[in-house]
């Protein structure tokens, strides 16, 4: 049985309510990030299931090719991709509705580039577009399961705790 399944898992959800919040990270490397104007399934799937594989994420991971393409070809979804020398160093998706404002719904880094100065540079990004959509809050969730900076990283970019729920797995 895989350890990381049973138990206890935190979840923190995270928000910036005025743009002023944001403090931006120094930015150390080459990062370029664009975005995906013509966003493809397959890309999306390997960025989420390469990213996610290490903590590991779970809730997309039976999905099907129309699932894919289905939020490849939502409306509310942008995609975005961090390249170093040409080569994908991570993404994020946002996702904007009129309640609730704009989500970090995934945000990650592929293995080979964690603890290389790039997620702040990445999240960076992530909020400056996410305020740029001219919307009244940006927020994230994350948990207990996920990479072990995550938390530091927000917090340190301005966000701040609104909710905490524990569950079992």
């Amino acid at each position: 049985m895989d350890p990381l399944r049973v138990g206890w898992e935190t979840t923190w959800f995270f928000e910036m309510l005025d743009p002023g919040q944001f403090t931006p990270a120094k930015q150390t490397n080459d990062l370029q990030v664009r975005q995906m104007t013509l966003p493809l399934p397959s890309f999306i799937k390997y960025l989420w299931c390469t990213v996610g594989e290490p903590w590991p994420w779970l809730d997309r991971a039976e999905w099907k090719d129309d699932q894919w393409q289905s939020v490849a070809e939502d409306p509310d979804m942008t995609f975005w991709v961090g390249y170093t020398e040409g080569t994908p160093v991570g993404y994020f998706e946002l996702h904007q509705t009129k309640d609730s404002g704009v989500e970090i719904l995934y945000f990650g880094l592929l293995p080979q580039f964690l603890g290389r100065g790039y997620g702040g540079h990445l999240l960076n990004a992530a909020i400056e577009t996410a305020w740029a959509m001219e919307t009244h809050r940006v927020w994230v969730h994350t948990c207990s399961r996920d990479a072990p900076a995550a938390v530091p990283n927000y917090k340190a970019r301005g966000f701040v705790l609104y909710d905490e729920q524990v569950t079992t797995m």
